[in-house]
C-alpha cells in the first residue's frame, strides 16, 4: 500500500487486515467509544501541555500531538469498521451538510 497518500478506504482496509489477524477481532462498540474517549483525553492533555497553561512535569514522557491524533484515528476506524460504516461516505455526507445548511454560518474570507 502506498505509504504517502492513502484513501480512507485504504486506511479502513489496512486496519481491518490488522485486526483480522487476531481471534478477538474488534472490541464491542461501547468499549471502542470508551477507548475513543480515553484517546481524546490523551490528545487533550498533549494539546494543553503544548498550547495551554499547563506545562508538563519534568518526570512526564514527551508524546507528540500527532501520535495521539493517530491513536484516535485508529480507534475511530476500528469503530467504523465494526459497524460497517464507510468513512468516505460519512465524510461526504458531512461535507454536503456543511456546504448547504451551514454555507452562510461563518464569515468568508475576502477573495
Amino acid at each position: 500500500m502506498d505509504q504517502k497518500h492513502k484513501t480512507m478506504k485504504q486506511l479502513q482496509e489496512e486496519v481491518d487486515q490488522y485486526i483480522g489477524q487476531f481471534k478477538e477481532g474488534y472490541f464491542s462498540p461501547l468499549a471502542m467509544v470508551a477507548r475513543l474517549t480515553e484517546e481524546l483525553g490523551e490528545l487533550a492533555r498533549e494539546v494543553n501541555h503544548t498550547y495551554g497553561e499547563k506545562p508538563k512535569k519534568k518526570t512526564e514522557k514527551e508524546k507528540a500531538i500527532e501520535e495521539e491524533a493517530g491513536d484516535m484515528l485508529f480507534v475511530l476506524i476500528c469503530l467504523a469498521n465494526s459497524l460497517n460504516i464507510d468513512l468516505e461516505k460519512a465524510h461526504d455526507a458531512v461535507m454536503e451538510k456543511f456546504s448547504t445548511r451551514d454555507r452562510d454560518r461563518w464569515t468568508k474570507k475576502d477573495s
